[in-house]
């Protein structure tokens, strides 16, 4: 279950044009313990006006709103509610919909032929900061977005990264050890490792060295600058973490 907010409850944002099918996700998600729905809306004007007023966690959007396009709504939303993360609910099984639905910054896209225990789990790990694609639709989505162009390869590994992933990609680069970045992301140690495994498994390197020097080579985080207490901890990180050896240890 997600981590909810300070209140109890994850808000979220309704926006589709048929009134029978808010009804269903509003009994659906507002019957969760930790979900509340806040406001509907079943066009584009209604939705902004919703999001700048509530201010949601979650805005759950159809992208096929009558005589409107849904996607291009995306920037508008996040534009006036920045902390909301965006759900993008379809009918559409064709690819080209989600890539253009990522370029345009959802966080995932759950399909409306799905059980509804799907949808709820969509938007717990969206809410916790995780994208929601499941791996055959990763696959064709980056495909697609390839054929738009020559796509660094390194740009389609840095694209699977979660948001928590990069957040504890962030911390490493600080040189803190696992138990800090627990600490600071309110995680256990444990989690941590997963995470830091995932992420070794993901852009192709073995150990938290390599991770630094790829992050810091691709952008993910900032190379310091002559600092000594940076120095200092990343020498303890290192000294307390095996170095250079498969990254399924190297995790640790």
């Amino acid at each position: 279950m997600a981590q909810a907010p300070p209140d109890g409850t994850i808000k979220i944002l309704l926006v589709d044009d048929h009134a029978i099918v808010r009804e269903g996700l509003r009994l659906l998600l507002g019957g969760q313990p930790d979900m509340t729905v806040v406001a509907e809306a079943g066009n584009g004007a209604d939705a902004v006006a919703a999001a700048e007023r509530e201010q949601p966690d979650i805005i759950l959007l159809d992208v096929a709103l009558a005589g409107e396009d849904g996607l291009e709504l995306l920037p508008k939303l996040v534009s006036v509610a920045p902390g909301a993360r965006v759900l993008v609910l379809t009918s559409a099984t064709d690819q080209e919909t989600h890539a253009r639905a990522m370029r345009l910054g959802t966080m995932g896209v759950v399909s409306k032929d799905k059980v509804g225990a799907v949808l709820i789990k969509a938007v717990e790990k969206v809410y916790e900061g995780e994208v929601w694609f499941d791996r055959a639709t990763m696959g064709s989505v980056l495909s697609v977005l390839s054929r738009g162009g020559n796509i660094d390869p390194e740009v389609e590994k840095i694209a699977l990264l979660t948001e928590r992933e990069r957040e504890v990609i962030t911390h490493l680069c600080e040189g803190l050890k696992n138990k800090q970045i627990g600490e600071r992301l309110f995680i256990s140690e444990i989690t941590v490792r997963h995470h830091l495994t995932s992420i070794f498994g993901k852009l192709g390197v073995v150990d938290r060295l390599d991770l630094l020097l790829y992050a810091f080579r691709n952008g993910l985080a900032d190379p310091p600058s002559k600092d000594k207490t940076f120095a200092a901890n990343w020498s303890l990180s290192l000294s307390s973490n095996t170095p250079r050896v498969p990254f399924m240890a190297g995790a640790r």
